[in-house]
């Protein structure tokens, strides 16, 4: 039994040890339950349990534990940003917005730029989204690093302004 024990410690191993790290502590003392039982020679009663399920059973639940904290953490590690970076999630529909806002923003910041672009919101809703696409970027800016103090102002402003042009005006032009 001690045996078959130590051939699944070494199969599994690379998945629960961490680098630089010696063996989970749950994992080193249930072998240890593992090697007592199989020292000592029992004999069962009617209705007791093995003593070698209960070790196994033990040390299967340290193994697995032990596997999914390596595979957890390397998760959050890898969903983390990198050093110095923000991450932002926005949905397809955000990102395009974005992506068009930031087209037109960059040509219009272009000294050469004469042409007019046709690109405008379809409505009232994709405004909106717009604005809280935009909203979403200015948000993840650290504060000691905004050009303005307070994010919501920005996009409180921006949905007036969309709010504003879609009022109910009779036979104003719309985008």
């Amino acid at each position: 039994m001690e045996e078959a024990t130590r051939e699944i410690v070494r199969g599994v191993s690379s998945h629960y040890e961490l680098e630089g790290q010696t063996i989970p502590e749950r994992v080193a003392k249930a072998l240890k339950g593992v090697k007592a039982v199989s020292a000592k020679r029992s004999k069962m009663g009617k209705g007791s349990t093995d003593p070698y399920h209960a070790q196994l059973w033990i040390f299967g639940d340290a193994v697995g534990e032990a596997c999914w904290l390596k595979g957890h953490a390397a998760g959050i590690r890898r969903k983390a940003p990198a050093e110095g970076k923000i991450r932002v999630d926005l949905s397809l529909n955000e990102l395009l917005q974005l992506s068009w806002l930031a087209h037109l923003g960059f040509q219009n910041m272009m000294p050469n730029y004469r042409g007019f672009e046709i690109h405008r919101f379809s409505g009232e809703e994709d405004a909106q989204e717009g604005a809280i696409a935009v909203g979403k970027i200015e948000g993840a800016i650290p504060a000691k690093m905004r050009p303005f103090a307070d994010p919501s102002v920005q996009l409180k402003s921006r949905q007036k302004l969309v709010r504003d042009w879609w009022q109910a005006v009779p036979n104003r032009p719309t985008a």
